[in-house]
């Protein structure tokens, strides 16, 4: 069978497309690109503060969502599906970014970890799994933190680590749905998020030095692979942790 490459003609007859941490600095740019592709968007972030202007300039619909809350996200698919017909795929770009060593990380700082990495991942996954009942695409976010040891990553690693776990057996359980579960697992990308790193010029040079290819990401560097994994067309591709990450995960970063 012969199949189109026309990305955004995939994207845009499809259904439409919830983002869940639409706000950040992956998730915004993701919309941005989706938008152009002519896909239908459905953005959904904590507070309507920065949601509502990047809606409003992409002709997308903005909703207020806490992420973690399993019913409140499937409130949320299952008004979309009503809506525009269908759910063609979910994103969570919800995260955050902890360094510390385990023994000075709080049980406050790990609970919030998890919950805004692995919770809102299953709840993705979980709405999902009851709304889009005829197939799609579920993509989260892990990390390279998960598939590499890096000291004080201990609670993010772990909680990456989840998700990449999640992917896996959720793929399996979904796959005679044609509902596909993969995450990108990025290295440090200059977000908002990781701004204490990169705006720090030390923190900053020793994040490089850890990526071979001699950089830090930007959240263009997810937006091919993640419009990959949404494609109708790259329904064969499911249970994937697919690192982008300048090289961090599989390679030894040359002496500089």
């Amino acid at each position: 069978m012969s199949r189109s490459l026309d990305m955004s003609s995939s994207l845009r007859a499809t259904g439409a497309y919830v983002i869940l941490g639409a706000a950040g600095g992956i998730g915004s740019r993701l919309a941005e690109a989706l938008a152009a592709d002519g896909a239908t968007l459905v953005l959904a972030g904590r507070t309507l503060d920065r949601l509502t202007p990047l809606a409003t300039a992409l002709g997308a619909e903005a909703q207020a969502v806490e992420a973690s809350d399993f019913a409140a996200v499937e409130a949320l698919v299952a008004e979309a599906k009503a809506r525009h017909g269908r759910v063609a795929g979910i994103v969570n770009a919800v995260g955050s970014i902890l360094l510390k060593p385990a023994h000075l990380t709080s049980e406050a700082e790990l609970a919030e970890t998890l919950r805004l990495n692995v919770q809102t991942a299953f709840a993705a996954v979980r709405a999902a799994g009851r709304v889009m009942t005829d197939g799609g695409s579920v993509l989260l976010f892990s990390s390279a933190a998960s598939e590499t040891g890096l000291p004080n990553h201990e609670a993010i690693a772990a909680a990456k680590g989840a998700v990449s776990g999640l992917v896996r057996s959720a793929a399996a359980t979904y796959a005679s749905r044609q509902l596909r579960v993969n995450a990108l697992a990025p290295g440090l990308v200059a977000t908002p998020l990781a701004a204490r790193i990169t705006g720090n010029p030390a923190s900053l040079a020793a994040s490089v030095a850890m990526h071979p290819a001699g950089r830090i990401g930007t959240p263009d560097d997810l937006v091919a692979p993640a419009r990959w994994l949404l494609d109708p067309a790259s329904d064969w591709v499911t249970g994937q942790v697919i690192p982008v990450d300048g090289g961090m995960s599989r390679l030894k970063a040359p002496a500089r």
